[in-house]
């Protein structure tokens, strides 16, 4: 008996979260315990942890992988940043392959990051069907965590997942039956999604007040005066779209305060973003909120300039909850404002050349994962719960009139919210992450975990 090894790849933040979540969850899966003999004939019993390696970001490191390199540093988003990171992408996907074959784990798990992840994956399986012979047994169970949106463009990818993947685990409720339906050989589980791990649907607000109190999250509504509307304002994770979105969001909040009183939060998770934002932001007036790490003095500068658009690290679950509404990009962040009940306006710029590609290549109507559940499976067409404003139309104008809409009505506000409802209840039961290990323990020791597998919680619904 001898440790498992497992391989993971997350090339962006919010994979580098997910991916050292599950490491938590599959070390306690895979732990086990070997009886060594010793010459006094008493076993001494050891624990067999299993072995971590792969690339990511500091999530995963603090998490106990063995990283490689740091590959959430260089995410990107359309063609032609990819095309400016491309050397670098090269070099990192011949060092990944190279690892994997000198590791020879058990499983590899890509986490997320289609692009990158489904070329490796079919990399590793050709290499081993050209080395399959007496002298070479390595055979790695290949797993992806997160389905690349295949229904939404290329649908012809599904084939090749199904040729490369031994099991897909889906955090989308509707993939499932998608897969299904054209390479019902491939393996599918859907998991849940693991936002609800990590914030529940919202919660409750008992002790909230505390808790900002302890954190320094106060201040914001500290300095709102009595009936000012809290905006949120998300411009992304990827130093392309905080370059691209910061100069159209500065123009909307303007707009927006000219025409009510209104308090404005920017949130960021890295200080390196906060400093491209304040150079995309330049002499602009915007002030800095307590939360997060210290700036540069060039930095602090501008953004000390003014109290009226505050800056923070981190922290996004307790602004989201403090928050009336959001302007955000589109992307994961659009179902986390969904699970805290946040009416949101929503806009995504990219560069021209990958909009051109990209227009012809998506067939979804909408790019919000809330906007695609609540028109799934509907003959009438729906209005989108949040507003979307993509590439010509993410313009100031279009977004500040949303936005005000928004804060006019409390009505539609609160038709928004029970929407809202509906779409976090959609995403699953809490357990997500212990569900995707479960599954990736049962790919790798099925008769072993099918002796103590948990029953299936309820409301997750068997093809």
């Amino acid at each position: 008996m001898r440790p498992k090894s497992v391989m993971l790849i997350a090339g962006e933040a919010s994979g580098d979260l997910l991916a050292a979540e599950l490491v938590q969850a599959l070390r306690r899966e895979l732990t086990g315990v070997e009886a060594i003999p010793t010459t006094d004939y008493q076993p001494l019993h050891a624990s067999l942890e299993p072995r971590f390696c792969g690339a990511g970001g500091p999530k995963m490191a603090g998490g106990g992988v063995d990283l490689a390199f740091d590959l959430t540093t260089h995410a990107v988003v359309g063609f032609t940043d990819v095309i400016k990171k491309f050397p670098f992408f090269r070099r990192a996907f011949r060092r990944l392959v190279h690892l994997a074959i000198e590791r020879e784990p058990d499983v590899i798990i890509c986490v997320d990051f289609g692009g990158f992840n489904l070329r490796f994956a079919r990399a590793i399986r050709s290499y081993v069907a050209s080395r399959n012979d007496w002298f070479h047994d390595w055979q790695p169970k290949i797993v992806q965590y997160v389905s690349p949106q295949v229904w939404a463009s290329r649908e012809g990818r599904a084939y090749q997942i199904a040729q490369d993947y031994d099991l897909l685990l889906s955090i989308v409720p509707f993939e499932k039956e998608w897969y299904s339906r054209r390479v019902p050989k491939l393996r599918v589980e859907f998991v849940g999604h693991p936002l609800v791990d990590r914030y529940g649907r919202g919660g409750d607000l008992k002790g909230l007040k505390r808790l900002n109190e302890l954190n320094g999250l106060n201040k914001l509504n500290a300095k709102a005066p009595d009936g000012a509307a809290s905006v949120l304002l998300l411009p992304g994770s990827r130093s392309g779209e905080v370059r691209r979105h910061v100069p159209i969001l500065l123009e909307a909040a303007q707009k927006i305060a000219a025409a009510r009183q209104t308090v404005f939060r920017m949130v960021l998770p890295n200080e390196q973003l906060v400093q491209q934002a304040a150079r995309a932001m330049a002499s602009r007036p915007i002030g800095m909120a307590s939360p997060g790490q210290p700036v540069a003095n060039e930095v602090a500068r501008i953004i000390h300039e003014s109290p009226r658009i505050e800056v923070q690290v981190g922290g996004l679950e307790s602004a989201l909850r403090q928050a009336d509404i959001a302007i955000t990009k589109s992307g994961t962040i659009t179902s986390e404002c969904a699970l805290f009940g946040v009416p949101a306006v929503v806009f995504y710029k990219t560069s021209p050349m990958t909009y051109f590609l990209g227009r012809r290549l998506v067939k979804v109507e909408h790019l919000a994962l809330p906007n695609l559940l609540t028109s799934l499976g509907k003959s009438e067409p729906v209005e989108p719960v949040f507003p979307e404003f993509i590439q010509g139309a993410a313009t100031p104008e279009n977004i500040a009139r949303a936005t005000l809409e928004l804060l006019e009505d409390p009505g539609r506000r609160d038709r928004v919210k029970s929407r809202l409802g509906e779409i976090a209840a959609s995403l699953g039961p809490s357990g997500a992450t212990e569900r995707a290990a479960n599954a990736i323990v049962r790919l790798l020791e099925p008769e072993a975990v099918l002796q103590t597998a948990v029953p299936e919680p309820a409301g997750m619904r068997r093809e």
